[in-house]
């Protein structure tokens, strides 16, 4: 079972609802794995598998879209960066653009050489219990490498950059509309489909053994490699389009509802 976070777990207000907690909890009776796939860092959703007991050193996490596969112990599986050089392109695009922007590094700790923070990165940061470093690129290390890239603002200013962003980035890199206002930048190889076909064949699970709740865009690579793709209600009409079954909102038990017809 893989299940995005943000508007697919959680809640409108950023909680787990007490009937998600319930099929997950007979979920793992059954031994079934319950996997968060997300865009935020491993302390982002810590409090989250602690919450839904989610415990062991059998468990594991997908963190930054895809680009890290590690064990809610910390044990990394997998992991893939972007170096020095790619990060310095992705400052020297913002800036050509005057685009906001922050990168992560692999401990989900925050940098941007944005001056003025943007409210979208302090946000970021709030929720995934992280600080924002304001450095330069020549503040860094030279062998400083990140795990993902991020251009945020509104959504409209957002929609405005986005072609021009893929553009320029979509023949070395994988950028997605992770939401309205964050457009992520990774490892060529990344994404959430990738790194659960990993985890699966880690696990020797099967395809059609796994069943996947999203709400976005970046869930699409789990639709495409899940037996079972499950959209939430209230999530956007694109994914919607690509499921095999759409559930309930994440306000109205959408995931005990698919859940309890489907697994359990």
């Amino acid at each position: 079972m893989a299940i995005d976070v943000d508007d697919t777990l959680l809640n409108s207000k950023g909680e787990i609802l007490d009937s998600t907690k319930v099929v997950i909890k007979k979920t793992l009776e059954k031994g079934i794995k319950v996997v968060l796939c997300t865009g935020r860092p491993l302390v982002g959703v810590s409090n989250f598998w602690r919450e839904l007991e989610i415990d062991g050193l059998d468990q594991y996490v997908i963190t930054f879209n895809g680009a890290v596969i590690e064990s809610v112990g910390g044990e990394i599986v997998s992991k893939l960066v972007l170096n020095n050089t790619d990060y310095r392109e992705l400052v020297s695009f913002a800036d050509q653009h005057n685009l906001p922007y922050n990168v992560l590094d692999d401990d989900g700790n925050i940098y941007t050489s944005n001056l003025d923070v943007n409210r979208i990165t302090v946000i970021q940061a709030w929720e995934n219990q992280a600080g924002v470093l304001v450095r330069t690129p020549d503040q860094l290390s030279d062998d400083f490498s990140i795990v993902k890239g991020i251009f945020v603002g509104e959504d409209a200013e957002l929609d405005q950059m986005e072609d021009k962003v893929h553009a320029t980035f979509d023949e070395k890199f994988y950028v997605v509309r992770a939401a309205k206002n964050f457009l992520e930048v990774m490892h060529k190889d990344v994404n959430k489909g990738r790194a659960l076909k990993k985890l699966a064949e880690k696990l020797n699970v099967k395809p059609d053994e796994v069943i996947v709740f999203g709400d976005e865009l970046n869930d699409l690579p789990m639709f495409e490699f899940a037996g079972m793709a499950v959209a939430m209600g209230n999530g956007s009409e694109f994914i919607k389009s690509h499921a095999d079954f759409i559930t309930n909102s994440n306000d109205k038990d959408g995931i005990a509802v698919a859940m309890n017809k489907f697994v359990l």
